[in-house]
């Protein structure tokens, strides 16, 4: 009879066995900063973290990047390097009760000698209250922070908190990064994938650089039954590409239209049509698209082609009568005409120079020449006297100065040699020639 008091006896309780099935995501879960895919930028041996490891000093840190590259096991591990208490909360979840008693618990562990690392998911969805409630536990040592974000730290965290916090971008995964993550998890699941080549890659791309969902993906493509591997028309038929990461009010917002704006300027339709299909299919509105098509035929095109902002306002108009999908044809027409038209920001750069001008000048009263004289009083005061109608002039320009009396005539508008600019700019040159000639002031 075995011994009462022998665990191994045959009247011991038996430990259940944990037979819940595991996500692949789960099995695959790196246990070394070393299996980390990906992020070299940040993990290698010049990179931030891997310098900060190898001196032994980590400071506290702010994860930036796009969901499923790594966040959340970064952290766990920079826990388990540096022998700190790892504490994971995420501030959709997390008040400031919660968070009393995290601190706590954190004063608590650091009593008795042991650190402590909170990880806190999606850092900037805490207000500035909550987090300025971190920075005297961060200043005393209580606690290590590493916050995680998807959105731009420098519009959605405090300048207190980022002062103490180092910020570190995290990209989302290429296609090799992604393929070797396919390879370990053919590696744990003890088979290959059942698609072809080209049905690989497919499968992969539809993950857009998130492995969390790679490997989702590949779960799924693994449990198939087939004869044959499957192509890439087999796997669009069973699997549903991932939706684009697109924010309408966030990074990504910005960061697209930018790309739009500049592929337009730097004259290249392609990449133009390629932001503004990008916008679109992250469900983008297109009246904000058409409003800011517009602005750029005022900024980037001008006077170099003034049929530009016509064109920009009847795709807009278009667009209203329309409606999608129909109407979001005019506007990629405009983005490709915008983006073939010779470009000008002279009559910009005069405006704002004229804004800046006007500002530093104050109340400088216009010559008395060019001024109405409705009273007599006004005719005794000089008004309008001595005014030269340009109509009546030589070429029906008279050459007279329109700038305040003691101000030196500016140049302002300076034209290039462009599109219809050219000719604006003969004229001008015509106007300046004149005046020097009939004694006015010239440019």
């Amino acid at each position: 009879m075995a011994d009462l008091f022998d665990p191994k006896g045959d009247d011991a309780p038996k430990p259940k066995k944990d037979n819940a099935p595991r996500p692949l995501a789960d099995r695959l879960r790196p246990r070394a900063l070393s299996d980390v895919i990906g992020q070299d930028q940040v993990l290698g041996p010049d990179a931030p973290l891997g310098v900060m490891l190898a001196s032994g000093s980590l400071s506290s840190l702010v994860f930036w990047g796009p969901p499923g590259v790594g966040k959340t096991t970064i952290a766990r591990l920079l826990a388990d390097e540096t022998d700190l208490h790892f504490v994971q909360i995420s501030a959709i979840f997390t008040g400031v009760p919660e968070l009393r008693k995290v601190f706590d618990e954190a004063k608590h562990r650091r009593a008795n000698g042991q650190g402590t690392l909170l990880f806190v998911d999606e850092i900037h969805r805490f207000n500035k209250a909550q987090q300025d409630s971190f920075l005297p536990h961060m200043e005393d040592g209580t606690i290590l922070l590493v916050g995680a974000t998807t959105e731009n730290p420098s519009f959605e965290l405090n300048a207190a908190l980022l002062s103490r916090a180092q910020v570190l971008v995290l990209e989302r995964l290429g296609l090799a990064d992604l393929e070797l993550l396919a390879q370990r998890a053919e590696q744990e699941i003890g088979r290959a994938l059942p698609l072809t080549g080209p049905a690989r890659e497919a499968l992969l791309e539809m993950a857009d650089g998130d492995g969390r969902a790679a490997l989702n993906l590949i779960e799924q493509a693994a449990a198939w039954k087939t004869d044959k591997p499957l192509d890439t028309d087999a796997l669009s038929a069973r699997l549903m590409r991932r939706a684009a990461q697109y924010d309408k009010s966030g990074e990504a917002h910005y960061n697209l239209i930018s790309a739009l704006h500049k592929s337009v300027r730097g004259s290249d339709p392609d990449a133009a049509l390629y932001w503004l299909a990008r916008m679109l299919e992250g469900g983008e509105d297109p009246r904000y698209l058409a409003r800011r098509i517009t602005r750029m035929a005022v900024e980037d095109i001008g006077l170099a082609d003034p049929q530009a902002q016509t064109h920009c306002l009847h795709a807009w108009e278009t667009y209203e009568r329309l409606g999608s999908p129909e109407g979001e044809l005019a506007l990629a027409q405009a983005v490709t005409y915008l983006a073939l038209a010779p470009k000008s920001n002279s009559a910009y750069t005069a405006y704002k120079a004229a804004r800046a001008l006007a500002r530093k000048t104050g109340s400088a009263p216009p010559p008395k020449h060019i001024l109405n004289a409705p009273t007599s009083l006004m005719k005794e005061q000089g008004y309008g006297q001595g005014y030269a109608y340009d109509h009546d002039a030589e070429e029906g320009f008279s050459g007279q100065d329109y700038f305040p009396e003691d101000m030196k005539r500016p140049v302002l508008y300076q034209p290039v040699e462009r599109g219809f600019e050219r000719e604006l700019k003969k004229r001008l040159d015509f106007f300046v020639n004149l005046r020097a000639k009939r004694g006015g002031s010239a440019h």
